[in-house]
């Protein structure tokens, strides 16, 4: 499969979406930090200077965005401005928010990060409605990673990084979730994902210089092999939606990348929020 790099030169490379533009949205973890705008002819846009921690965005139907951090924000295209959307919990600042992933509803499903100096405390799983009620749909995820919905959206996959296993919930009516179990077993950590239209799940695998499309029966299919060892996500874009995009941290060979290639199977189409 044909590769091609885009863009280079961060730290932790994490977050992509692909709007109808064909623009790519990205964070960098670490290092300068910051949510990014790649647009078709390369042109590198910065939208949230210097913003750290950012691990999970969505786009919203208003043409902004939004993303993770310390807590949860919206991005207004018009004013270039943000605001808080979910900061604290049970009167408890929150200590960080990570990969995110939107319903059909305009809400956003969100991971919570709890680790403190010494040990990673378990997580939490949200999902943050449009009218900014909260839910805490589960808990105990040792640490949260991507996550996405199956086409007929009664599935939510979500990698729980340090089981080495790509975790699955029943998706109830009232968009709470039901029996969590291990959806595939995985050598290596799961970080984040992308689904196809097919129920494909395509998860980058941290440290394992590799993306794995994992079937809708739990069998690994596929491995793509990415030169730089430490995969971080994927998400689909471009005509068809058959682009898959791939970001990458910083190792000992290059720095944190975005690499690009087609896909057979299309992605499919990730709902949009509604925060505006």
């Amino acid at each position: 499969m044909a590769i091609e790099i885009l863009s280079s030169g961060y730290t932790l490379v994490e977050a992509p979406r692909v709007d109808e533009q064909q623009r790519l949205y990205f964070s960098d973890v670490r290092g300068n930090g910051g949510v990014y705008r790649r647009h078709p002819d390369g042109r590198i846009e910065t939208l949230i200077p210097k913003r750290k921690g950012v691990g999970g965005l969505a786009l919203d139907q208003s043409g902004g965005f939004v993303c993770g951090g310390r807590g949860l924000i919206y991005w207004d295209e018009k004013t270039r401005q943000s605001r808080d959307i979910f900061t604290e919990f049970e009167g408890r600042p929150l200590k960080g928010l990570n990969d995110l992933q939107p319903d059909d509803q305009g809400s956003v499903y969100v991971g919570s990060l709890e680790s403190d100096e010494k040990q990673q405390i378990p997580c939490n799983l949200f999902r943050v409605d449009p009218g900014g009620a909260v839910t805490k749909v589960w808990e105990g995820i040792q640490v949260t990673n991507g996550m996405g919905f199956s086409p007929d959206r009664k599935l939510l996959y979500h990698c729980d990084t340090a089981t080495e296993a790509v975790w699955v919930y029943d998706v109830m009516p009232d968009r709470t979730l039901k029996d969590r179990r291990v959806f595939a077993r995985v050598e290596g950590w799961p970080d984040g994902m992308a689904v196809d239209a097919e129920g494909g799940v395509f998860v980058a695998m941290a440290h394992g210089g590799a993306v794995v499309r994992i079937k809708s029966n739990g069998t690994i299919d596929r491995r793509i092999r990415i030169p730089q060892s430490f995969v971080t996500s994927v998400t689909f874009g471009g005509p068809g939606l058959q682009d898959l995009y791939v970001v990458t941290a910083r190792d000992k060979t290059m720095m944190g990348t975005i690499f690009r290639m087609r896909s057979e199977v299309p992605g499919l189409p990730i709902p949009k929020t509604r925060f505006a």
